[in-house]
């Protein structure tokens, strides 16, 4: 008898210590929660209260997300940011795939601490994709892109087939959120995968054009292929994405402290002011 993947949400309160810490977690393109649950418990345990949403059209069938629209995705991510941003100090958005992509369109037009991402997707690199908006109407379905994992015997539980009506409106949301990459300006960890089969390196490729303004770091995964987050690196993920986000908010909390130390009337910025006048 097999046993269903789990694709449910997952919502946890922030439980550590000193300023508190939220993580908006999404999946990938025809996934599930399921695919990121191990990495959002991950980071529940290490403290930070964490949203996972289901985004729309996913974890029921691909009839069904081929009848949705590339601004839901992005409207249910969001909404998971804004629920820890009205309860935390410092929010992170982070995701695997499509779900890095809802990262950084996040990181983008809303005021994120850092992004962590994993194979992040910007580019589609079939060249049937710009054809996608004509070829859905009499193409409904292609094989599936699910299970690119080297680790024996996982199954992330995503979709048998891939609706091309959804795949026309993944390759609209990567050209905007290409688009909107030069706006980043918090810190960027990506983990990537040596192998992919799934997302080459041209999105990479996108991604470091785009980051003209943010700090990015790249952690390569040697032994995993796309759905790392299931795969033999998943333990490097979960612990790195811990300590990028303790750096990241130590060094912020510190530079609070410098400038309530400082005071406004003696901080660099009011004594340029002073200056030029």
């Amino acid at each position: 008898m097999s046993i269903l993947p789990d694709h449910s949400p997952f919502s946890s309160p922030f439980t550590g210590d000193g300023p508190s810490v939220g993580v908006a977690v999404s999946h990938g393109f025809t996934g599930s929660p399921h695919g990121v649950r191990a990495w959002a418990e991950s980071l529940a345990e290490d403290g930070f209260a964490v949203r996972m949403p289901l985004l729309p059209g996913h974890g029921t069938s691909w009839q069904e997300l081929a009848r949705t629209r590339w601004q839901e995705w992005d409207s249910a991510f969001d909404a998971s940011y804004l629920e820890l941003a009205a309860e935390c100090d410092y929010v992170f958005t982070a995701g695997l795939s499509m779900g890095g992509a809802l990262a950084l369109r996040v990181a983008a037009l809303r005021p994120v601490a850092g992004t962590i991402v994993v194979n992040p997707g910007l580019v589609i690199d079939d060249p049937r994709a710009p054809l996608a908006g004509i070829l859905k109407l009499v193409l409904k379905s292609t094989p599936a892109i699910a299970n690119d994992i080297l680790k024996p015997d996982m199954d992330e539980g995503a979709y048998p087939r891939t609706p091309v009506a959804a795949a026309h409106e993944l390759n609209k949301m990567f050209k905007d959120t290409v688009r909107l990459l030069p706006r980043i300006t918090t810190p960027v960890q990506v983990f990537r995968s040596a192998i992919d089969h799934v997302v080459s390196d041209t999105s990479m490729a996108a991604l470091r054009r785009g980051l003209r303004n943010a700090p990015l770091q790249v952690t390569t995964l040697a032994n995993s292929y796309h759905v790392a987050t299931m795969d033999n690196d998943a333990g490097e993920i979960f612990r790195g994405s811990a300590d990028f986000i303790r750096a990241v908010v130590g060094r912020s909390a510190g530079s609070a402290s410098d400038d309530a130390r400082h005071g406004p009337e003696n901080s660099p910025a009011s004594q340029k002011d002073t200056a030029d006048d």
